[in-house]
């Protein structure tokens, strides 16, 4: 029920004239794709014509690589590579934390697996930046970005000027060369990074969010992004700025930058260009997403976003704004979605059940049909 709950934050006249405004509408029972189908022998409720596959599990060898994958498997991201793709995934692991990868041959055949990232603390979800990094996301107090390289030839490098908070995730926009950071606490913050330079994020200015009137944004700059003990925090230092209820997934598409908050099951949507924030979608009976997390967008302008309880389910945000369900994991009733990501052919869809049916994360493929949703 703590997911469902409606509880007042900061700018609260503003998100409730949000909420009356969003253009959410219900779905139907038979699905993104066609109606779910029984489990397969995965675990997966999947619509006709799609199949899935068990790649990695928590503890196990990646077969035929020599490495073990790691457990809590988080947010991922697919990156292309010569002679075929790279999936990266977070370890959010207490203690403990990291990424790993799985790297796939033309075929879509696992060639290797191995770490890009150690030594690090509970790396939840992370974002794909468009010159080919990974930015993996501390969620501790004090936590940071870490940019990795998918291909393990360079070692993951701390990014101190993305802020030193309790990071989530990262979106980037090409467009205006701008970072977009979610912070997962109940009283969080939603941040922008503007780096010196394009494709160095070792300086820069970050900023954080203030709602005001029924839509629009401004942003402050932050004084102090890497605050120390006992220093204030970042969420703190601009007492104008705006609290959303646990942020968490974050991506860019088409102009718009999209999130989640846990704490009131929202998904908004951040007009870049007119400066704007409404929210896309809340929560009601009638509708099958429940437990917002980890979010990803379709080359064909859909979002998916993962549960973190709920139903165990992908759900599709269609362009029309209509909420369907992509696909069911049943018995993993203490786990959660996570890491949503498409090959570059689009038809192989990568996810984990973070702690799968037995406490051990299950990092699965799905292939079928994906098509442009009507």
């Amino acid at each position: 029920m703590r997911r469902r709950e409606f509880l007042r934050c900061g700018g609260a006249l503003a998100l409730e004239a949000m909420v009356r405004s969003s253009l959410w509408r219900p779905g139907c029972d038979e699905g993104a794709y066609g109606p779910l189908g029984p489990p397969d022998e995965n675990d997966v409720q999947l619509p006709p014509s799609f199949r899935s596959r068990i790649l990695a599990v928590s503890g196990e060898e990646v077969p035929g690589t020599g490495y073990v994958w790691h457990g809590a498997p988080d947010g991922g991201a697919v990156f292309p590579v010569h002679g075929g793709w790279i999936y990266v995934s977070n370890a959010e692991l207490v203690p403990g934390g990291g990424v790993g990868v799985l790297r796939f041959d033309p075929s879509g055949r696992i060639v290797d697996a191995y770490a890009i990232c150690s030594g690090t603390r509970r790396n939840c979800a992370g974002g794909a930046t468009p010159w080919g990094t990974w930015l993996s996301c501390e969620e501790v107090p004090d936590g940071l970005v870490y940019e990795c390289d998918p291909g393990g030839r360079e070692p993951a490098v701390p990014r101190p000027a993305l802020g030193r908070f309790q990071h989530e995730a990262v979106a980037s926009d090409p467009v205006d060369r701008r970072l977009y950071l979610t912070e997962d606490r109940p009283d969080g913050r939603l941040y922008r990074f503007t780096p010196n330079a394009w494709e160095r994020l070792d300086g820069g200015v970050l900023e954080v969010a203030e709602l005001f009137g029924a839509d629009s944004l401004r942003w402050h700059r932050v004084p102090n992004p890497t605050p120390g003990p006992g220093a204030i925090a970042t969420r703190h230092q601009v007492p104008q700025s705006t609290r959303f209820r646990g942020g968490e997934g974050i991506v860019w598409d088409r102009g718009h930058v999209y999130f989640t908050t846990k704490d009131d099951d929202r998904v908004w949507d951040l007009d870049v260009a007119a400066s704007t924030l409404r929210v896309l979608y809340q929560p009601a009976p009638s509708l099958p997403l429940a437990g917002v997390d980890n979010i990803a967008a379709t080359r064909h302008g859909e979002l998916i976003v993962a549960e973190d309880g709920g139903n165990m389910e992908l759900v599709v945000i269609t362009r029309s704004r209509r909420v369907l369900p992509l696909l069911r994991i049943v018995g993993h009733d203490d786990s959660e979605l996570a890491g949503p990501a498409f090959d570059p052919t689009g038809t192989r869809l990568y996810l984990s059940s973070q702690r799968g049916r037995d406490g051990r994360g299950i990092t699965l493929e799905v292939r079928g049909p994906f098509r442009p949703l009507r």
